[in-house]
């Protein structure tokens, strides 16, 4: 009898080894390793029969005579997922959207292709049965005109059985992790299967020009479950993100290669399924509730997520540190760049900061990595150090050097028009910004600086804003 052949690989990055080691020599991340079983020790590598589609043998073409005919889109109906796609999926791609459990991953596809009327559409589920898909179909109150198909099936040979004999335009499969293959010797899962199962249902997306799209749960580090190459397979890479305590989820390109990485769609659970938001500025600030006006540590800052503007309320609350050693927390921020900006204030402005405790949250439970807000995070957390309330009419928006200059951004016009459409009053913009600008044609007065002081100086209407020991 044969022996079973085993191996390790990289949970991280997908190197291979014969024995187990603690760091990973290609990625140096420590502890990633897994067994894999590779099957027995006599039968070679699984042909292309055997691992799944088996299509046509490929030759050698010459690059001129390649057709570079733009890409044919389909529409989701979605504006927002439409967006972050680049315009709708292209056919013949493969798509994989990760998020957490129970984030909403499911939810959004299904009430996507229940919205593709025109298409038709094969929803292959290894998680759910079809009673459970017709709950949720019933619950997002859609009318699916009895296009799109359903499948319970977690063999990869018998679902490419059924797209050969249905031949949709779309192919969900929901999840990737619950399909296996029989051309490899292991379980559901695992880093194995999952590879070999993304490489052949790409090998079929390519060959038929019929759109896949993946739903893959993320590990606890955030990552996508299984290898890391599975993202360098496909050729979009979307993160269904958010806090369940929030009602808001976020829908993010990590990797798309027919579209910008930059964009990004925002959505609103309810018991009806997923809402688009259209404007987010208006559902992530409070400036209408009760005793809101007059607190510290508030400051509004316009944002640009890709080419999309949007109003955020960046809240701070900085006390003394009472167990010796100061904490720094963030939501929705980089604490690394929390921490520079904590330097400059302390350097460049004379902010002793070293002993206190600095937390800082971006309501609504959404994420913003643009670096236009330095001016709002600093702003907010001086105001929670000083106890005192920045004007609410007020929109600041800058990015803050190491010498505590404040340099300009992108995209000024697209913040001030945002900031001017939801009736505030005053806007402090760089005054590299300025150049170019036509200030006239503004309703919203336009207050450029240069440094930090002067900034503070405008916001909180004092001469002197260093704050002695």
């Amino acid at each position: 009898m044969a022996k079973e052949k085993t191996a390790y690989v990289c949970d991280n990055c997908g190197y291979d080894s014969p024995k187990w080691m603690g760091k990973c020599p290609a990625c140096g991340a420590w502890n990633t390793f897994k067994e894999v079983r590779l099957g027995k020790a006599e039968p070679a590598r699984p042909s292309r029969a055997a691992a799944g589609y088996a299509g046509e043998e490929s030759a050698p073409v010459s690059l001129r005579e390649v057709k570079a005919d733009k890409e044919i889109r389909m529409d989701t109906h979605d504006a927002e997922l439409n967006r972050v796609l680049g315009g709708g999926l292209v056919k013949g791609s493969l798509v994989l959207l990760g998020g957490e459990p129970g984030i909403g991953k499911s939810t959004l596809i299904m009430q996507t292709v229940l919205k593709m009327s025109e298409q038709k559409i094969l929803y292959v589920s290894g998680e759910e049965s079809l009673r459970q898909l017709k709950l949720r179909a019933d619950r997002l109150a859609e009318d699916d005109e009895a296009t799109c198909l359903v499948l319970c099936e977690t063999s990869l040979e018998k679902i490419f059985d059924q797209v050969r004999a249905v031949q949709p335009d779309l192919v969900v499969i929901d999840s990737i992790q619950t399909i296996y293959t029989d051309a490899v010797d292991s379980s559901p899962g695992s880093l194995s299967q999952v590879k070999e199962c993304a490489v052949s249902i790409l090998r079929m997306a390519k060959e038929t020009r019929t759109t896949v799209v993946l739903i893959g749960h993320i590990t606890k580090e955030g990552t996508i479950a299984g290898p890391k190459v599975l993202e360098h397979i496909v050729d979009t890479v979307l993160q269904f993100e958010g806090d369940q305590h929030y009602l808001y989820r976020i829908l993010r390109a990590i990797k798309n290669r027919f579209g910008s990485t930059d964009e990004l769609g925002i959505y609103e659970m309810r018991q009806t399924g997923l809402r688009q938001v259209s404007n987010p500025s208006e559902l992530l600030l409070n400036r209408d509730a009760e005793g809101h006006d007059g607190m510290s540590g508030i400051s509004i800052a316009a944002a640009i997520e890709g080419v999309r503007p949007f109003l955020i309320e960046v809240q701070s609350l900085v006390s003394s540190a009472v167990y010796g050693y100061p904490q720094r927390s963030t939501t929705g921020f980089d604490t690394r760049r929390m921490n520079m900006l904590l330097a400059v204030l302390e350097k460049r402005v004379g902010f002793k900061l070293g002993q206190k405790d600095v937390f800082l949250n971006i309501a609504g439970g959404i994420r913003v990595n643009d670096t236009g807000i330095d001016l709002a995070v600093i702003s907010a957390i001086l105001s929670s150090t000083l106890d005192m309330a920045i004007d609410p009419g007020v929109c600041v928006a800058g990015e803050i050097g190491l010498s505590g200059e404040i340099r300009p951004i992108n995209r000024i016009e697209q913040r001030i028009a945002e900031a001017q459409k939801l009736g505030f009053e005053r806007f402090v913009l760089p005054q590299n910004n300025m150049q170019g600008l036509d200030a006239g044609k503004w309703d919203i007065e336009l207050l450029p600086v240069r440094e930090v002081k002067e900034a503070f100086r405008i916001l909180f209407k004092r001469d002197d804003t260093r704050l002695s020991d």
